[in-house]
């Protein structure tokens, strides 16, 4: 998996970029074809003195692209949401891909029993 981060408009720090690619390293643990990672990272200027900071996730897998976008008051904090929710995405395009349903099962009672 190639993992690329990409900050507009600021440098980011060696451990915010080593912060990144080792949460989005953890997902290959749920799906082992992930082709490659881009991350965005960007600064939103709302007119306060704080800056909200955008992390924009966009993975390449077999098949189409899975996207997230999450903003918080740090970027530590926006990547693990996106992660989070990246994560999710995953299991359910896997479960498509393999075609798994969950189908609950139920217990039939005999009626003479």
């Amino acid at each position: 998996m190639n993992i690329s981060v990409k900050s507009v408009h600021f440098h980011a720090d060696p451990k915010l970029v080593s912060h990144v690619e080792r949460k989005l390293s953890r997902l290959v643990r749920i799906f082992d074809r992930i082709v490659d990672v881009e991350v965005h990272l960007k600064l939103q200027d709302s007119g306060g003195k704080v800056q909200e900071k955008i992390a924009e996730i966009r993975m390449h897998v077999p098949g189409g692209w899975l996207m997230d976008k999450k903003t918080g008051k740090t970027f530590e904090s926006a990547i693990n949401a996106s992660t989070e929710t990246l994560r999710r995405q995953l299991a359910r395009y896997k479960e498509k891909l393999n075609g798994v349903t969950h189908e609950r099962i139920t217990t039939v009672r005999h009626p003479n029993a």
